[in-house]
């Protein structure tokens, strides 16, 4: 049984809240735990896409939500389901005779067949497109449990008493879904994903945090604790379902911290003369094609929770200019000086510059040409242009208090397993290594060409597989 839990903080579960939140300490002191550590980039769809493969992005083919389709200069596409071409751990189990229950693991739109039943993810536009297999499962579901919700409609509002419902209530019928699909379904192995903790993450990480810029004195100090306490309860309640010999995993794609602010990428490129726009902007605006001078501009960036950097290469781009020869000079340029870049205090901003081809084992379909950290990850990176500042403290896409940190949670024990006075911590975990382990509990060898290693979970013997709970 795996449990996922999209964003969620080491520093939260394993050092602040862990008293607070009774069924994961217990799994985390009769067990084993530690922080994963995610992919690069530490991005929700393809850090899922990796944990259920063993691959990286770079053999996923796909390196954030977006990515380009072909080498222009716009039409960037959501990554779905038909992306994912490698074999998932529930794929491979199916292979060998067994049912697995998967909900809402990105991505999963539109749903797959399998050898079991699937609730498709967070990507799913609404319930009147197909989200189940078998396709007769959404009626069903509807009619025993509720209206399912994949994700909340804007989680970027002001409206955050409205939004703190709507995180209740999608994490409600999520693990109300869960536990009637585990007592009335034939399972041998669970998966779930629970988005609400990237979503409270992002919309009130800066009420919480007396650190954060934005910090101020709210009603919503305690939001995200009380709600990892709910997110806790519905754990134990699904825990209450399965036998003592179960192995449960809680896991995270990656972990969050707090947003410090905005570096806008493209604004650094126009300072830089590498970017070059048809007509100054003088307020907040989008970068569209229609905007640049693509005749003059050797390189353009992508906002997002991590920067992309695209070279517009001649004879690859439709009106590159950058020579291939040039190609390699111009990205360590680049490179060179992202790396030794000052805040706006005059301080190191500690900015983290990756080349894909260095990065991954192989590079399938369009990386960005440089993924940027900026300031170690408490910036994101911020698209529009005209914004008057390469700093900036409010998101250009809608309110945002939090970004992604490199390392997610790891917890995994025998469900009936005896509770040890202390912890049993482990390092150099990988989002990756989660599939082979999960693999080695159903005595299944690792698949060629999976890179994470195997967890050692079990503290005692190694029991013999149960098939097919009822």
């Amino acid at each position: 049984m795996v449990i996922g839990l999209d964003c969620a903080a080491p520093e939260l579960v394993f050092e602040r809240w862990t008293d607070e939140l009774p069924h994961l300490k217990r799994l985390i002191y009769s067990g084993v735990s530690g922080r994963l550590r995610s992919t690069d980039p530490p991005i929700t769809v393809p850090a899922w896409a990796s944990m259920v493969t063993s691959k990286d992005p770079g053999q996923l083919g796909f390196y954030g939500f977006r990515n380009r389709v072909r080498y222009g200069y716009g039409g960037n596409r959501i990554v779905d389901s038909t992306d994912l071409r490698e074999p998932t751990v529930w794929d491979i189990l199916g292979k060998h005779g067994l049912r697995s229950i998967v909900i809402g693991v990105p991505p999963s739109y539109p749903p797959k067949p399998i050898r079991g039943c699937l609730i498709s993810c967070f990507l799913t536009p609404d319930r009147s497109y197909p989200h189940t297999f078998p396709a007769k499962l959404a009626k069903e579901i509807e009619r025993e449990v509720g209206a399912y919700q994949f994700d909340v409609d804007n989680f970027r509002t002001h409206d955050v008493g409205s939004l703190l419902e709507r995180i209740y209530e999608m994490t409600r019928i999520r693990f109300a879904t869960a536990r009637y699909l585990i007592q009335n379904k034939p399972w041998d192995f669970f998966m779930m994903v629970e988005m609400g903790t990237d979503r409270i993450h992002h919309a009130f990480w800066h009420y919480m945090d007396e650190q954060h810029v934005l910090y101020r004195s709210s009603p919503y100090k305690d939001a995200i604790r009380e709600y990892y306490r709910f997110v806790d309860r519905e754990i134990g309640q699904l825990l209450e379902l399965v036998d003592d010999d179960t192995v449960v995993m809680v896991v995270s794609d990656h972990g969050a911290k707090r947003m410090d602010g905005g570096f806008c990428i493209n604004e650094w490129l126009i300072r830089q003369g590498l970017l070059k726009l048809k007509k100054p902007v003088n307020q907040p605006t989008p970068l569209t094609p229609e905007l640049v001078d693509w005749k003059q501009t050797r390189a353009w960036g992508y906002g997002g929770y991590y920067g992309r950097l695209c070279i517009n290469v001649k004879g690859r781009e439709p009106h590159g200019i950058v020579p291939r020869s040039r190609y390699e000079w111009l990205r360590n340029r680049i490179v060179r000086e992202l790396r030794t870049m000052k805040d706006e205090k005059g301080n190191p901003f500690k900015t983290r510059v990756i080349k894909p081809e260095r990065k991954y084992v192989v590079t399938r379909n369009i990386p960005p040409d440089l993924l940027i950290y900026f300031g170690d990850l408490y910036w994101r990176s911020v698209g529009s242009v005209g914004m008057g500042s390469l700093f900036v403290y409010e998101n250009d896409t809608g309110p945002d208090g939090a970004n992604h940190d490199y390392e997610g949670i790891f917890i995994a024990a025998k469900k009936g397993a005896p509770v040890r006075d202390e912890p049993r911590a482990l390092n150099r975990l990988h989002l990756m290594d989660v599939a082979p382990t999960i693999l080695r509990e159903f005595g299944i060898p690792r698949r060629k060409g999976m890179q994470g290693k195997t967890i050692p979970i079990r503290l005692g013997p190694h029991p013999d597989i149960k098939k097919t709970r009822p």
